[in-house]
């Protein structure tokens, strides 16, 4: 499998925009390229996804065991030309000191060449030192290539290769100048996604057109082609056993994040995934559960509340024992209310609290969390890992609360639980990966089949 990750220095050198260029232009020009994303991260996928025209997929090594990554990357790239791996912040950034969850650490487990995108913005000769630190703080690590980035102009740009070409071994692939074509905008949670970016087709031609013409793209195919083999172990077969279950999923501007092999997994189990749009769609489709995702309701509230069939028919499908999993937006959508920049809007009035957007994060990194009893589809031991990032806070929870997990590291909605359970309603702030130490789709699914059996 040829194949090449894309890293910086560090956070917000434009490595999704200059990844997302790349993946359009080389799909453009005929290649199969599949793409994935290091760590906890709905938007770069989005993006990512967008440009080569197939489902990017997340390396985390928060859920994952590091062998599941080979493993999943040589299953999801059959039939891909290349592969590419977007970092996420810095090549040698991570949780922890040793490094063993830097996206170094992945370069090294997934034996893949690096390319640097370097933020060039008010650097000239100092490039070279920051290159050779680079190289000499990990000799493991193939940095094979150097895109700069935010390149000033033609005499900036002589100067940055002159300085690279002198002082390392490193070739320069691609200089991409400052161009405000290349902005695709952020926000609270990061950049903008697609669904809300108007023109997306047109928008992603313009930055593959971009990226393609300052990148020399037979040269990243070079570096590509000098990863070795990977060995690998087979994906495991999955047995559809859960046939005729039919899942409705909300897939709209307001609910977006869910992770490709997530909704994979729905599918291999054989369970029907049926989107519908909470915006526009005034009634649920005939399904057996409900699957509410994370996303931006706050940046749709009035459209959401606007849709008063449809959050009626999710408040009365939910107290007659529909089984429902909601996460983060799911969870805030069936609040009695959301608010935010001091407007509040009614919402599906199914979780007994006030949900309030915050300016800042209220709950953001790594979770760790045991299940409760009263969870309704377990596990019943052990540790579980997820992730969390989200500005709303629960206000007015009612005292009589149930949770569904007890937190060992993270904020949850209180500081020490997560997930409130009604009916059969779970709904909490963390976002699972569904992983086979996490199976937690094939759990969701057995629920409800056993709520659909009685």
């Amino acid at each position: 499998m040829a194949r090449f990750l894309i890293s910086a220095a560090h956070k917000s050198s434009g490595k999704t925009v200059v990844s997302t260029g790349l993946a359009a232009a080389l799909t453009g020009q005929g290649d199969v390229v599949q793409c994935f994303k290091k760590g906890p991260d709905y938007i770069d996928p989005m993006w990512l996804a967008a440009a080569s025209g197939r489902p990017c997929y997340n390396l985390d090594f928060n859920t994952m065991p590091a062998a599941e990554f080979t493993t999943l990357m040589c299953d999801r790239a059959s039939g891909a030309d290349i592969a590419m791996i977007e970092a996420n912040k810095g090549l040698f950034d991570g949780v922890k000191l040793d490094g063993s969850d830097a996206n170094a650490a992945l370069a090294k487990v997934t034996k893949t060449p690096v390319i640097l995108v370097i933020d060039t913005n008010g650097m000239t000769r100092g490039i070279a030192p920051l290159l050779i630190g680079y190289q000499g703080f990990d000799t493991d690590v193939d940095i094979a290539g150097v895109i700069l980035n935010k390149v000033g102009g033609p005499r900036h740009e002589g100067k940055l290769r002159a300085a690279v070409q002198v002082y390392t071994d490193i070739p320069v692939i691609g200089a991409v100048g400052r161009n405000p074509a290349l902005d695709i905008g952020e926000r609270h949670l990061g950049l903008t996604t697609p669904t809300e970016t108007n023109h997306l087709d047109s928008k992603i031609a313009q930055i593959a057109e971009i990226i393609g013409g300052q990148v020399d793209l037979d040269q990243v195919r070079a570096i590509a082609v000098t990863a070795p083999v990977l060995d690998a172990a087979l994906a495991l077969a999955v047995e559809p056993v859960f046939k005729g279950l039919r899942i409705a999923i909300a897939r709209d501007r307001a609910f977006g994040f869910y992770y490709a092999d997530d909704l994979d997994a729905f599918t291999a189990l054989g369970a029907e995934l049926v989107p519908f749009n909470a915006l526009t769609d005034t009634a649920l489709p005939d399904a057996d559960g409900l699957f509410l995702g994370g996303g931006f309701p706050e940046t749709q509230m009035e459209g959401l509340a606007a849709n008063t069939a449809l959050r009626a028919e999710i408040k009365q499908a939910l107290a007659a024992g529909m089984p429902c999993y909601a996460e983060c937006g799911g969870l805030m959508y069936l609040c009695r209310s959301l608010g935010w920049n001091d407007q509040s809007y009614p919402m599906c009035d199914v979780v007994a609290a006030d949900a309030v957007m915050c300016k800042r994060p209220q709950g953001r990194g790594y979770v760790e969390y045991t299940t409760a009893p009263a969870h309704p589809w377990g596990p019943r031991n052990g540790q579980t890992k997820a992730h969390e990032f989200h500005y709303a806070r629960l206000d007015n929870l009612a005292a009589d609360t149930v949770f569904g997990r007890d937190l060992t590291r993270g904020a949850g909605i209180d500081g020490s639980h997560d997930a409130i359970v009604t009916d059969n309603v779970l709904a909490g702030f963390c976002h699972q990966r569904h992983t086979r130490e996490n199976p937690w789709v094939k759990r969701f699914l057995g629920f409800v089949q056993r709520c659909k059996n009685r």
